[in-house]
């Protein structure tokens, strides 16, 4: 018996692969390119990639609060969020990180594979998306496509159509300004 969760959506059916996220773009007209890698689970490990990556680079947080609501936070991967202004922000009240069951139901994914690609398998729309606007200041922008051996780099403008045309239009907000004092 394992304690892994199920690979399955709410709704049971199988979550997007890479290569159907990937074609989802190229249907998009979005160009993407995609470098395979080791897996990488932190921040830190995927800073030993950079050399290979230009572009901003993010970090996602996938939080809910006390009602079950569910965001999907990515931003600037150096950012310290402080979860409860962003909560006051939002008016979603205090924050929890969302389980890997509850990421895998939702989002399809598994931790260290955030990524708001993963809005592909929200279906019900249950996820609510929020970017940070400093992600704005780079042209191109790095994202695992659904799995953490694989890093995908898009622009800022095609991650807004790709977000759109999955009926997830993003909160942007200025989460600089929410970040904890150093």
């Amino acid at each position: 018996m394992t304690d892994e969760p199920a690979k399955t959506l709410a709704d049971g059916s199988q979550p997007a692969t890479p290569e159907a996220l990937l074609t989802r773009l190229s249907h998009l007209e979005i160009t993407q390119k995609t470098l395979r890698h080791q897996a990488v689970f932190t921040v830190e490990e995927a800073k030993t990639l950079r050399a290979n990556l230009p572009g901003g680079h993010t970090k996602n947080l996938f939080l809910r609060n006390k009602k079950g609501a569910m965001w999907l936070v990515t931003c600037l991967e150096d950012r310290q969020i402080d979860l409860k202004v962003l909560g006051e922000k939002l008016a979603a009240g205090r924050f929890s990180f969302g389980s890997a069951a509850r990421l895998m139901q939702f989002l399809g994914v598994t931790p260290g594979a955030v990524t708001p690609f993963a809005v592909i398998n929200d279906k019900a729309r249950q996820v609510t998306q929020v970017l940070d606007k400093g992600l704005f200041d780079h042209q191109l922008l790095n994202f695992h496509p659904l799995d953490n051996c694989q890093t995908t780099a898009i622009t800022a403008e095609d991650l807004l159509t790709f977000l759109a045309a999955e009926n997830h239009a993003p909160i942007i907000l200025d989460l600089a300004a929410m970040e904890n004092p150093a």
